[in-house]
């Protein structure tokens, strides 16, 4: 029999829409897909130089469980150097993505029942991987109003004796909103009072285009002490397949996260950790280049979507997704069958124009959808035309 654990666990419908997507791909149809969270660039070549060098020069056996001390010491520095946080390589973990370290992360966090209090709209791993760990989490509402950013009044009202820890995404998946330096400064305060653990996913702080990304963790000791933070290089360096992500935090919680790694991974693949040290060690370059064509691509899309009747959406400030809202939508039909919520809209826009986008109930935003804009500008406009198609014959 299937565990009472596993059966609690919902798939990623971002994994769904994309693997039924490229079905039909496969199959010869003209689809266009906005669905999975990858840039459409390539991973600069020095990165992949370090790597076949790595190769070459018999790189390829196991490594301490954290992480070689090479690239322990490269990430210490970058959070030194971009974030203005003094972590020791002793503090940082090396994982397999920093989906790896968010779930090491609330391995050793939580004990039963313990709450954690998330942001919706969120990535939709974060509840599954907190009820992995035995966790409980507790969703706090935002409005498209306020950005979809949690108050310090939002997370006080969800507040129990339960609550161990609050996650925070900026660059936000799926809103792409982004913390002010003040905003976080509030929640620090509210975090060190309520004696809470803050688990910061800064996995796109790199990819903003207004604003300036901070991190919680550099705005004093106190809160420091209580945050792990968690990065990677998948984003920033186009590098998703690679599967190398990171934690930072205090000595003890990196020594349980190693332990736990121990047994369940091993140590990350060898040769992307040296490939991970050039790309950490390499400048910023390539993204500033990928960010000013994912700026582009969002202006577009966004007065694109705004000048459509029936849907709207706010301008992101990082990351690449938009959320589409689809309230006025919501109750009219497609060929007599009813939109009810975000999955039935997404499900038919993409049986009757092929085009693939996320329902947002899996992010806790039942009337929205997500477009990830890291495709090319002739599959945005593409998608466009189809989503003002769809729209015009929806009665």
């Amino acid at each position: 029999m299937i565990s009472k654990k596993a059966q609690g666990i919902t798939p990623s419908p971002t994994l769904t829409i994309d693997a039924k997507y490229k079905s039909m791909i496969a199959e010869g149809e003209d689809a266009v897909g906005f669905g999975c969270g990858e840039p459409d660039f390539d991973t600069p070549q020095y990165i992949k130089d370090a790597a076949i060098e790595a190769m070459l020069n018999g790189k390829t056996k196991y490594t301490p469980a954290a992480g070689t001390m090479e690239l322990r010491r490269a990430v210490a520095e970058k959070f030194l150097r971009e974030n203005g946080i003094k972590y020791g390589p002793t503090q940082v973990v090396v994982s397999n993505g920093a989906k790896h370290s968010l779930m090491n992360t609330f391995l050793v966090l939580l004990n039963a029942g313990d709450e954690v209090l998330i942001p919706a709209p969120y990535w939709v791993s974060y509840p599954e991987m907190v009820k992995l760990a035995d966790g409980v989490p507790v969703e706090v509402k935002t409005t498209e109003e306020n950005n979809f950013k949690a108050s310090v009044e939002d997370f006080e009202r969800a507040l129990t004796p339960k609550t161990k820890a609050i996650v925070l995404n900026s660059p936000s998946n799926p809103t792409g909103m982004v913390y002010s330096e003040a905003e976080l400064r509030a929640i620090a305060d509210f975090a060190v009072k309520n004696d809470l653990y803050v688990v910061s996913d800064e996995v796109y702080e790199h990819l903003i285009y207004e604003g300036k990304h901070i991190s919680i963790a550099s705005l004093g000791e106190d809160i420091k002490e209580r945050t792990v933070t968690i990065n990677g290089v998948s984003k920033t360096y186009a590098m998703t397949g690679w599967r190398i992500g990171y934690a930072a935090a205090n000595e003890k919680i990196a020594k349980a996260m190693a332990s736990i790694q121990s047994h369940g991974t091993s140590n990350p693949n060898s040769i992307a950790q040296s490939a991970a040290v050039a790309a950490l060690s390499g400048g910023l370059s390539e993204v500033e280049k990928m960010c000013e064509e994912f700026k582009k691509r969002r202006d577009f899309l966004v007065n694109a979507i705004n000048s459509l009747s029936g849907v709207s959406c706010k301008k992101p400030q990082g990351a690449f997704y938009i959320m589409m809202n689809i309230d006025e939508v919501i109750g009219k039909s497609y060929n007599g069958q009813k939109i009810g919520n975000a999955d039935d809209f997404a499900k038919l826009f993409l049986d009757a124009e092929k085009v693939a986008i996320v329902p947002g109930t899996g992010f806790g935003a039942p009337n929205y959808v997500r477009w990830s804009y890291a495709v090319d500008m002739e599959s945005i406009k593409k998608g466009v035309e189809r989503l003002k198609k769809f729209l015009a014959k929806l009665d």
